[in-house]
C-alpha cells in the first residue's frame, strides 16, 4: 500500500478516536518523534527513550501509572491497526494513467489513481 495514503487513513482515524484515546496518543507518538527526529543513530535514539521515555512522560502529564499508559498506547495502536486494515480492504484503486495527458517533463511519466473508500 502506498506510504501517503496509510498516512492518511492513520490521521483520519486517529481524529475519530475520543479525546482522551487521541492526547494520549499524539503526545505520545509526538515525543517519539522528536526523539527521532534529534537521533544520530538507531541505538542513539533508543537512548534517547530510555534517558526520555515517552511512556513515562505521559504517565506524569496525564496522571497516569506508566503501566496504564502501555496498556491503553497498546489498545488504541491495535484499534487504529485493525479500523485501517478494515478500511484497506474495503478500498478499490481503478487506474487512469491511461486517461492521463502525458506531457514531457524530462522523461518523468505520471500515474493517475481513482481511489474510492
Amino acid at each position: 500500500m502506498h506510504d501517503r495514503l496509510m498516512e492518511f487513513l492513520l490521521r483520519s482515524e486517529v481524529k475519530k478516536l475520543t479525546e482522551e484515546k487521541r492526547s494520549l496518543y499524539q503526545f505520545v507518538i509526538e515525543l517519539e518523534d522528536s526523539l527521532a527526529e534529534s537521533a544520530e543513530t538507531a541505538d542513539h535514539f533508543l537512548s534517547l527513550l530510555v534517558e526520555n521515555s515517552p511512556y513515562e512522560l505521559a504517565g506524569r502529564h496525564f496522571k497516569l501509572p506508566i503501566t496504564k499508559v502501555v496498556h491503553l498506547m497498546t489498545a488504541i495502536e491495535v484499534e487504529l491497526t485493525g479500523k485501517i486494515e478494515t478500511r484497506c480492504g474495503k478500498m478499490k484503486w481503478v487506474d487512469y494513467t491511461d486517461h492521463l495527458l502525458q506531457t514531457a517533463e524530462e522523461g518523468r511519466s505520471k500515474e493517475l489513481f481513482l481511489f474510492i473508500n
